[in-house]
């Protein structure tokens, strides 16, 4: 479609972003009305929300659109996943210039849906207003299935701390995109479209996690959340995680420990849980660390003593985490 969304206008924009959908037998009553209405057989929803804004959270020269609708749907249904839920719906706040090309919006929609179809979801409605710069607001909603939820709260001391997914890959494409390199492109496309591994959330929740959160902020912080809701020390061992080689080329290359992506890095959305010990994980689940009782204030140490490094994703903070 050629043209500008100004051009195109609200009610022709609406029309051509729902015609680019599809449906679940979840969704009752999809786009176009004024509410969706998703089937919740659980009699209980899971609901999580997050909001990007172009420049903090994502650059058009670094990222497509596709891209953009990719990455703003993978870290909110990789929310829906890490509470054991599993996803069903999404709804779109989009804020556009009204000189922005109907293309940009457009692709957008097709990356939210290709993502929402990876995890078994659909896009079911939203809005659209005009504004001075780009903000995409994404709600995701999903289903317990009868399982309890899965909060940071329930990690005793003796679970072992597992993680599923990739760690540091995001931190390490973000430094590859910073230096104006689009290679090593397996780290890039990391950064631009994150893969959580949703079907592991629900799953965690059948192996009887006590604890789970997705790797959104970075490992330590995110462990930390758990840490603190659960009054309870985590400790990492560092030698059980696995760092690629490209990565420790990347690494090199920049002068970082790439240790540091792996345990600061966000938006890589993998999954991280606690479990009690005698529990059978499958190999999919990497054991990196234990609960232990909190000597003095609820922490996470790793190798047995603080991390003193800095770390950890603060959206008030610096951009670079």
């Amino acid at each position: 479609m050629k043209g500008t969304v100004g051009e195109l206008g609200e009610f022709g924009l609406i029309r051509e972003l729902t015609s680019r959908l599809t449906t679940t037998p979840a969704v009752r009553v999809g786009p176009g009305d004024d509410a969706a209405v998703v089937a919740a057989p659980d009699r209980r929803v899971v609901a999580s929300t997050d909001i990007l804004v172009e420049g903090r959270h994502f650059r058009r020269d670094w990222s497509t659109a596709y891209d953009v609708g990719r990455k703003a749907a993978a870290q909110n249904l990789a929310d829906i996943a890490a509470m054991g839920a599993v996803p069903t719906a999404l709804l779109l706040g989009l804020v556009v210039p009204a000189e922005l090309p109907v293309t940009w919006p457009s692709e957008l929609m097709d990356g939210l849906r290709d993502e929402c179809q990876v995890a078994g979801a659909a896009v079911v409605g939203g809005d659209v207003v005009r504004g001075d710069s780009i903000m995409v607001s994404i709600t995701a909603l999903g289903d317990l299935r009868n399982q309890e939820p899965v909060t940071r709260a329930g990690a005793q001391p003796g679970d072992l701390v597992a993680v599923t997914g990739w760690l540091g890959w995001s931190a390490a494409g973000f430094a590859v995109l910073s230096r104006g390199f689009r290679s090593p492109r397996a780290f890039v496309e990391a950064h631009r479209r994150p893969e959580p591994p949703y079907h592991a959330g629900p799953a965690a929740a059948g192996l009887g996690a006590t604890a789970m959160c997705d790797v959104s902020d970075g490992l330590i912080a995110d462990l930390g959340h758990i840490a603190e809701a659960s009054k309870v020390r985590i400790d990492i061992r560092s030698g059980a995680i696995d760092i690629p080689s490209q990565m420790n080329d990347i690494g090199q290359a920049v002068g970082v420990d790439p240790m540091q992506w792996v345990l600061t890095g966000g938006e890589d959305h993998a999954i991280v849980a606690t479990f009690p010990p005698d529990v059978k994980l499958p190999a999919r689940w990497k054991v990196i660390g234990e609960v232990l009782n909190p000597s003095a204030l609820p922490q996470v140490t790793v190798d047995g003593a603080p991390w003193t490094s800095k770390g950890g994703w603060d959206h008030f903070g610096d951009i670079e985490s």
